[in-house]
């Protein structure tokens, strides 16, 4: 019993002692692990206010602003062509002729026919119709005198037979040749007058009708033979020549295709709301493959109606080319100029991450214990260098712009320059050395 008294207090002391050691043990990993604990160095900005412009993004393919594949209307063998692939051509230079001696003929006899209606309609129309209005004018002439000679006779008789100088038969008789000669006169009268007024004869017209059919069979004849020569009617390049002098040129195959390609357009599309932003003459950029530098366009035309297949709007954009550097047919990233927003609140785009729940936008800040904070964000325009910021932000916030990926909620964060790749083993090194 002595013995078991006294073995109690030493159980005890052991057990306190054992129990602040633990409590001892644990604080010191406590504060190891908070001294342990990184503090990340991460760049950060406050929001600045200033405007913004839209930028659009779209594959585009460049056409030449015009372009002609020269059909013959003639099917014929190629006499000369005076054009290669890449020769320059003026709008109205002759680029090839073909093989025209029938159709050259042709023309010749028409323009015969037609010499020959010409001297005829002259015939008729200075010769022919005069004569005959001369005609009808003297028989009126005669028989106006041969009436009024009736009449004399016939007013002569009636006073003889009235003295009774002469028979009733006689003055019957100078009656009726009286009537014959009034009647006479009014046929002579009328054939006069309706020359008069008409102007022309039967003849006249047949002359005339005559000459406008030899007329057009002379110009169509003419027509065939100038579609033997083969001209441009566009200036630029020529991108295309398929035949060689002596092939046969079928009528409606091309011979000859031209570009004008000292400007160039970029068709692209577009989705109907930023087409409703873009305006005829806006400016815009294209990156062309091979090129360094963007080169400078402008907006020429926007599609009234939307594409039925894609429900996008067609895009045309204009770019100069007077060197002829730009190809036809090449793809190209075209960037159009939108809408411009004055005094945004903007930070760089590099800022801006996805939210992690996968809706939305977020950005990370630097709060007032100096570790970071998630704070979520709409976003407006955005380009490749800042974006706009609708809500979510104050111009006294401090952002994050490199270093926020991935970055804990929570963690402690220091505002500085970003580090250099092998700079902490550099530092090492020198203290090693030291």
């Amino acid at each position: 019993m002595t013995t078991q008294r006294a073995g109690t207090p030493s159980l005890a002391v052991s057990l306190l002692f054992l129990s602040a050691s633990l409590l001892l043990q644990s604080g010191c990993k406590k504060a190891d692990d908070s001294a342990d604990k990184p503090v990340v160095t991460v760049q950060a900005v406050h929001p600045t206010s200033g405007s913004i412009t839209e930028e659009i993004d779209a594959d585009a393919i460049l056409a030449p602003v015009a372009q002609a594949a020269i059909l013959p209307k003639v099917t014929a063998p190629v006499r000369k062509f005076y054009v290669q692939r890449g020769s320059h051509v003026k709008a109205g230079q002759l680029v090839a002729t073909l093989e025209n001696e029938d159709l050259a003929a042709a023309a010749m006899d028409n323009k015969g026919a037609f010499d020959a209606a010409q001297g005829a309609y002259a015939t008729a129309t200075q010769s022919a119709v005069p004569e005959e209005q001369t005609r009808s004018r003297l028989d009126l002439e005669q028989a106006k005198a041969t009436l009024d000679l009736d009449n004399s006779i016939l007013e002569a008789r009636k006073q003889l037979l009235a003295q009774g100088a002469i028979p009733g038969r006689d003055y019957d008789t100078a009656r009726t040749t009286a009537l014959q000669a009034q009647a006479a006169y009014d046929i002579a009268k009328q054939k006069y007058e309706a020359l008069t007024k008409v102007g022309t004869s039967a003849s006249l017209e047949s002359a005339k009708g005559t000459l406008a059919s030899a007329k057009g069979k002379y110009l169509g004849a003419q027509a065939q033979l100038s579609y033997t020569n083969i001209r441009t009617p566009i200036s630029g390049v020529v991108t295309d020549r398929p035949l060689f002098a002596g092939e046969t040129a079928a009528a409606g195959t091309p011979v000859v295709t031209v570009m004008d390609t000292s400007f160039m357009i970029a068709k692209l599309h577009v989705a109907q709301i930023q087409a409703q932003r873009l305006s005829l003459g806006s400016p815009a950029t294209i990156t062309v493959p091979g090129v360094e530098e963007p080169v400078d366009a402008k907006v020429s035309l926007i599609s009234p109606a939307l594409d039925p297949g894609s429900t996008t709007v067609e895009v045309w954009l204009r770019v100069p080319n007077p060197k002829g550097h730009l190809k036809a047919g090449t793809s190209v990233r075209a960037t159009l100029k939108g809408k411009t927003v004055e005094n945004a609140l903007l930070i760089p785009t590099e800022a801006v991450q996805r939210s992690p729940e996968g809706a939305g936008k977020i950005v990370m800040v630097v709060g007032a214990d100096g570790a970071s904070a998630k704070r979520a964000v709409t976003v407006g325009i955005q380009t490749d260098e800042s974006a706009e910021i609708l809500s979510g932000l104050k111009p006294s916030d401090t952002v994050i712009t490199t270093g926020g990926y991935g970055l804990d909620e929570g963690t402690k964060v220091k505002v500085g320059p970003a580090e250099e790749k092998g700079s902490a083993g550099k530092s090492d090194d020198d203290a090693g050395g030291k």
